[in-house]
């Protein structure tokens, strides 16, 4: 069984592991964020748990609905824990909108040579990317304080990139490939 972690689970990154539900897979989520009010319009968690860590209201979530058990971390990624968290991974999501963090993750999975799939939204809803971490370059700019979660407006294009997110992950599962895409309203593109 492998070790999938995921960073980040707000937007991108609940609906992510909702998506991955089904494989044979250890799931590990890490996000030391709360859910707010806000959160609810455009992410995977309920209501009923607004003021909750994001990974438990996950956590309870995928219990309650699927029967699916996940290792939670409640912790913020920072220099000094790196190690403690990501650890043990076979592979790694990035999910985060946070360049610091991101380079955090960047340089551990390249210092380990372990997987990393990393998923972005552009704040206004115009694009998404599923890029694997040899390709990926951390743009401060579209990731510092991106509100691509303030209400429901983009769900449906944050779904649309987590599944792909979700589709790049099962295909690296199951033939070792790694593939990513491009997303926009002009259509769905392989990178």
């Amino acid at each position: 069984m492998k070790n999938i972690t995921v960073i980040g689970v707000g937007a991108l990154g609940s609906h992510l592991v909702q998506f991955l539900r089904s494989e044979d897979v250890k799931l590990k989520v890490i996000d030391f964020d709360h859910v707010e009010q806000k959160n609810v319009q455009s992410q995977f968690h309920s209501k009923t748990l607004v003021r909750s860590r994001k990974v438990f209201s996950l956590q309870k979530t995928m219990d309650f609905l699927f029967g699916v058990k996940i290792e939670t971390v409640s912790s913020k990624l920072v220099d000094n824990n790196v190690e403690q968290l990501l650890g043990g991974a076979d592979l790694i999501v990035d999910c985060l909108d946070n360049g610091e963090a991101r380079r955090l993750v960047q340089g551990y999975v390249r210092e380990k040579g372990i997987p990393c799939l990393h998923g972005a939204l552009a704040a206004d809803g115009s694009f998404g990317r599923v890029i694997w971490d040899k390709d990926f370059v951390i743009d401060d700019e579209s990731v510092a304080g991106a509100a691509t979660c303030e209400d429901g407006e983009f769900l449906p294009f944050i779904a649309l990139t987590s599944a792909y997110l979700a589709r790049s992950a099962q295909v690296f599962l199951r033939t070792g490939s790694h593939i990513g895409f491009s997303i926009s309203s002009h259509g769905t593109f392989s990178i």
